[in-house]
């Protein structure tokens, strides 16, 4: 087969479409012909690079990058129900034991040993990419390869942060880094559910960046008066919750003051890994929660496509298919800050 491999850790055109061979399903998993893959900022990009946190853990090279992707069950191996082969299916890059206590209480995003498909293991930059059957989800005939792979990566975690938050009818809502991949799913999902969505991003650097989501309110991250901006958006009671996927000190300085009683604060990235000043005074007074959300474990990702089955859709403007040819380009705009919602690869195109 065919695949992206990278044999040394640096900039985009360290990635070559070379041959390799193809991989076998072990006992309880499926291969699948790789249709789709997205490029992952932190999974793909960064360990590209040789950055942490998941270069470092990258058992060899060469290797094959790529993580959550759809395509269609070519070969499954022993204990698999052969009637698989020929669907059209999503897959999730998440792998645990299965036995661990986390396991056992059904959050395998916090399993003893959690590893991800395209880190720890060849992913799916390639034609075919093996998987536990466990992480694969029949697809709606409606649903293309392009966003199956883009609601694979991001839907089951987004569900996960609103449903730490409490996301519900009538929450505000304050999505951070709101044109990115995951922060495009959290708001969009966020207004599937009912909830007031206010957005922030680099409005002037990245003109129009918001347009497409379903947003109350978008803000400009980079200006100077964001903090006023953020408290007259959240009204008299304030901002119910924050999904905060960048974790940048500037931006929680300027939104920490107008989350609400009872508000809550989700994370899910610190793309700088600057320390953030934090007063503990105000959570206990204000009855309020920091909460970390690792990704999506397999009970979000069934109620992530329930929310599909009933009518939820990414804005089509923020998923952009590209050839895997152009796999050294789709990186660099991840790098630079320039992506739009979820650059997505054409495995064979």
């Amino acid at each position: 087969m065919k695949a992206l491999v990278i044999h040394e850790f640096g900039g985009p055109d360290v990635l070559r479409l070379e041959e390799m061979p193809n991989p076998e399903p072990a006992a309880g998993e499926v291969q699948v012909r790789v249709s789709a893959a997205i490029v992952a900022r932190t999974k793909d990009v960064a360990a590209r690079a040789g950055k942490p946190p998941f270069a470092p853990q990258i058992p060899e090279l060469p290797h094959v990058l790529g993580a959550e992707h759809a395509g269609v069950v070519d070969a499954v191996g022993s204990g698999v129900d052969h009637r698989l082969i020929g669907k059209r299916v999503s897959v999730s890059a998440v792998l645990s034991c299965g036995d661990c206590r986390a396991c056992r209480a059904g959050r395998e995003e916090a399993c003893a040993s959690f590893s991800l498909i395209g880190v720890h293991r060849h992913g799916s930059y390639a034609e075919y990419c093996t998987a536990p059957v466990a992480n694969v989800r029949p697809l709606p005939d409606d649903i293309d390869f392009v966003e199956a792979a883009a609601m694979a990566a991001n839907g089951p975690v987004a569900r996960a942060q609103l449903e730490a938050g409490g996301v519900g009818r009538d929450s505000t809502v304050l999505v951070v880094g709101a044109a990115g991949a995951l922060g495009s799913t959290v708001a969009a999902l966020a207004a599937h559910r009912g909830a007031q969505v206010i957005g922030v991003d680099r409005l002037a650097a990245k003109p129009g960046c918001l347009d497409a989501l379903p947003l109350t309110t978008a803000l400009d991250g980079d200006s100077p008066d964001l903090a006023q901006q953020i408290r007259a958006a959240g009204g008299s009671w304030g901002i119910d919750c924050v999904v905060d996927n960048l974790g940048l000190p500037v931006l929680w300085n300027a939104y920490r003051d107008s989350i609400a009683d009872m508000g809550k604060i989700i994370v899910s990235g610190a793309v700088s890994h600057a320390p953030i000043s934090m007063h503990l005074l105000p959570f206990y007074l204000h009855s309020q929660s920091l909460i970390g959300v690792r990704t999506g474990n397999r009970q979000q990702m069934d109620a992530f496509w329930q929310d599909v089955t009933d009518g939820f859709r990414l804005p089509g403007a923020m998923i952009h298919g590209v050839s895997w040819e152009a796999a050294a380009d789709a990186h660099r705009t991840v790098e630079n800050g320039t992506s739009l919602g979820q650059a997505v690869l054409l495995v064979g195109a």
